[in-house]
């Protein structure tokens, strides 16, 4: 039985595996907390690469912990991390249930997303809890253009307390600079425990 692949809207049978085109994931560095202020990932700094080349960078976060009950969030720099204050449009959904299964909901949160905003976005929230943290991933698409602005997503989920809670955050940096450093921090206290790491995709 023969491989189809979808290639400009058409269809194709393959024979080989060797025939089919494929992309690779690259490590470039992981970060660990301990009572860090923040996790910062700046070009050219202590082996980080965030540039043209690749289009595609992936950072996945494990294990978040935090000092204080706190947001974890991220921002964004064009300036080689001396400002980390890039204009953000975003949307964010919320969606949450706690173990007994009492308490659900799910929903489009309209105070944390940001609207042409410096500030940093949210991606979830823990509090300080022994077994509470939180992990996920974001992607940020072709950082070094200078032409469009810069597209994120991520996907985050946090034990608050008793609570499962999933955040689905999409948005874009609104700037034609390119981005070159970014920056994770919790809304309050330092980042306790947890580590992230950075990868390039081709």
């Amino acid at each position: 039985m023969s491989i189809i692949k979808l290639n400009n809207r058409a269809v194709r049978s393959v024979t080989a595996f060797g025939s089919l085109s494929s992309g690779s994931m690259t490590f470039i560095k992981k970060l660990t907390a301990s009572s860090s202020a923040n996790l910062s990932f700046v070009d050219g700094s202590s082996d980080v690469v965030l540039d043209n080349t690749y289009k595609e960078y992936l950072f996945t976060f494990k294990n978040i912990h935090p000092a204080s009950t706190a947001y974890f969030q991220f921002n964004l720099s064009s300036d080689g991390g001396s400002n980390y204050n890039v204009t953000k449009t975003t949307t964010l959904f919320n969606v949450y249930q706690n173990e007994a299964g009492s308490d659900t909901t799910l929903g489009y949160n309209t105070g944390h997303d940001l609207a042409q905003s410096a500030n940093s976005q949210y991606l979830t929230e823990m509090t300080t809890s022994n077994d509470d943290s939180g992990s996920g991933s974001l992607i940020l698409f072709n950082p070094s253009s200078t032409t469009f602005v810069k597209h994120f997503i991520a996907d985050a989920n946090g034990l608050y307390s008793t609570y499962s809670n999933r955040r689905l955050v999409a948005g874009y940096a609104n700037t034609t600079s390119a981005i070159d450093a970014v920056q994770f921090t919790m809304s309050s206290g330092n980042i306790d425990a947890g580590d992230i790491c950075l990868y390039g995709i081709n």
